[in-house]
């Protein structure tokens, strides 16, 4: 009995030490997740448009595209200007589509193949003209079918959506569904998502609806891999293909109520929430939700940031979303104030990574339902679908795509998790190592090097201000000596810079590593041919005003050298992508063990 009681205990312990560590480490994920899309509302809300580098109308625009106004004359003129080879041996689609068509494109995608770009450019522009005629709100009824199931974020995680359809069934008459946004991004098939929802869509538009997430914006698109994704499988006319695409978003429905009772949107809602003011707006307007936070003052512009960036709190009241610089925190008393108003019974959201697939909160008016498993990581959450039957009652479906052959255990996918984790929360450390620095010393009074665990713990939150248990991460991230102070430095001795180029000041460099991606993104705006070259004037004029916007201490003329320097040809032009690429965070024993 004895031994059953240690074994017990010790198993006990073992899971709560896993556990806590599985937490920490899907709390790192989320916050830098959140603190990456915070900087960028800041850079971008304020940048782009303050210093008027490029009217937003023109980012994607060709002159050799087809007119994509009148969904009619687009079918002709895409199959005029766009020859399919003999070679493709891919799905043929031929409109308007059948049942028959969506399951080819299903059987092609399960086995990696690319539909061709006529057929991807005609499928948009019928897609347009459908949801044209969509309202700002859909209204369901459960009169019409059993059940109607509700899909959160897929963010390009096909394996999910295959998933869902084969535990659920496809879409049809007596199989109904809604999927709240978020289809696209950080996953590698967006593509292919979108084509399957946008099929269905166009075969059942009656019983598939859509829903609108902040993802479906160009420059999140930009940022987060859907424009790289596009980019890479349709060379040749990717650019036509982002250009329908953001036409599409910009007409994608705002929310779905059903039977009166259930509000679907993708993020939340407000104290200043107005489903009729929301119901009467021209949705197609607000094209670029990341601007509007600073630029578009209009209510309008508002509303729509609101239902989807906002995320729910326990706390009462309504106040800014600090944590991902767009939307609102909102409670229960704001929620109890819309129910009351339009008689709801219950809000359906998604927007949030929760570890089970879906969270319940706001005593139960709250549902989150997220269903891109493996999200941050191979094992890291499961993915949820709901189910809702005529009397409303919400079922919960929970699953998680495996893709390995050999089932890990829990330490094993734990380990992968957490290792994963670190990795990221190291880089966003060694991209902010001169103010750390700087954080450290003031604690470091006799300049020892050393400090408490309790300073360097205050000194890691107010630089990077992600809410994390520093204490706990401690023996994770920085060496500690006999006596029990840290020494700070440590944090860094693990990191370096990759490729370095030797004219690259320290500051330089720390500065280039930390805005990469943000810089990427407005190179990208800039480059007007999409060649991947911007002049070196364009360079340092953008490099200025990003500076002085951010206020950056940087000195100019050595940036200028920098540039000179890696204008290896001496035509004038750099290659930005391969030029900012130097400036990414290596782990040396990582590097070592490769």
């Amino acid at each position: 009995i004895r031994a059953a009681v240690l074994i017990q205990k010790w198993y006990r312990v073992t899971m709560a030490r896993l556990e806590m560590r599985r937490r920490y480490s899907l709390s790192i994920f989320q916050s830098i997740e959140y603190a990456d899309e915070q900087d960028q509302l800041q850079v971008f809300s304020t940048f782009l448009f303050s210093f008027h580098l490029v009217p937003v109308s023109q980012i994607f625009t060709s002159p050799s595209a087809p007119q994509v106004v009148d969904g009619g004359l687009c079918l002709k003129e895409f199959e005029k200007k766009i020859d399919v080879p003999d070679s493709y041996y891919g799905p043929r689609l031929s409109f308007p589509l059948t049942v028959e068509d969506a399951n080819a494109l299903l059987h092609a995608f399960r086995n990696e193949q690319l539909l061709h770009a006529r057929y991807v450019l005609q499928l948009l522009s019928e897609t347009r003209r459908v949801l044209k005629e969509m309202p700002n709100i859909t209204q369901l009824s459960t009169s019409y079918s059993k059940e109607i199931t509700v899909c959160g974020d897929l963010h390009g995680n096909l394996d999910d959506l295959l998933l869902i359809f084969y535990k659920n069934g496809l879409p049809s008459e007596q199989n109904r569904y809604v999927f709240n946004g978020d289809f696209v991004d950080r996953g590698k098939n967006s593509m292919e998502i979108l084509i399957i929802l946008f099929a269905f869509l166009l075969i059942y538009p009656n019983d598939l609806h859509l829903n609108r997430g902040n993802h479906e914006d160009y420059i999140m698109n930009l940022r987060y891999g859907f424009t790289k994704e596009v980019s890479k499988k349709y060379k040749d006319h990717w650019k036509q293909i982002l250009c329908l695409l953001r036409d599409v978003f910009s007409w994608l429905p705002l929310a779905t109520i059903i039977d009166s009772k259930v509000l679907i949107l993708h993020g939340g809602i407000s104290d200043t929430t107005d489903l009729d003011f929301l119901n009467a707006l021209e949705r197609n307007k607000v094209r670029d939700l990341i601007h509007v936070r600073v630029i578009l003052f209009s209510f309008e512009n508002f509303a729509i940031l609101d239902i989807l960036w906002s995320d729910p709190r326990s706390q009462n009241g309504c106040t800014p979303n600090k944590c991902r610089g767009g939307g609102c925190y909102f409670g229960p008393d704001v929620t109890a104030k819309l129910f009351e108003r339009y008689n709801l019974k219950m809000l359906i959201r998604s927007h949030e990574f929760k570890p089970e697939g879906y969270e319940i909160s706001h005593n139960g008016k709250v549902i989150t339902i997220f269903s891109a498993s493996n999200y941050y990581e191979e094992g890291s959450n499961r993915g949820a679908y709901i189910k809702l039957n005529p009397e409303l009652t919400p079922r919960f479906v929970q699953y998680q795509v495996s893709k390995h052959t050999r089932r890990q255990n829990l330490r094993e996918r734990v380990g992968t998790i957490e290792s994963s984790a670190l990795k990221s929360l190291r880089e966003k450390i060694y991209a902010h190592r001169s103010e750390l620095t700087s954080a450290f010393a003031q604690y470091d009074i006799n300049g020892t090097g050393r400090i408490s665990v309790n300073d360097w713990a205050a000194a890691m939150e107010s630089v990077l201000q992600l809410e994390l248990p520093w204490r706990m991460l401690r023996s994770q991230l920085a060496q500690m000596n006999p006596d029990g102070e840290v020494d700070f430095m440590s944090c860094f001795y693990d990191l370096k810079m990759g490729q370095p180029i030797k004219e690259a000041q320290p500051a330089l460099a720390e500065t280039l590593c930390r805005y990469r991606k943000d810089l990427e993104i407005i190179f990208n705006i800039i480059d007007k041919d999409h060649s991947g070259l911007i002049s070196l004037e364009e360079f340092s004029q953008t490099w200025r005003l990003f500076t002085s916007h951010l206020g950056i201490d940087v000195q100019d003329d050595s940036i200028d050298k920098l540039v000179l320097s890696i204008d290896y040809n001496k035509d004038g032009h750099i290659d930005f992508n391969e030029f900012l690429e130097a400036f990414h965070v290596v782990h040396r024993l990582e590097k070592k063990a490769t």
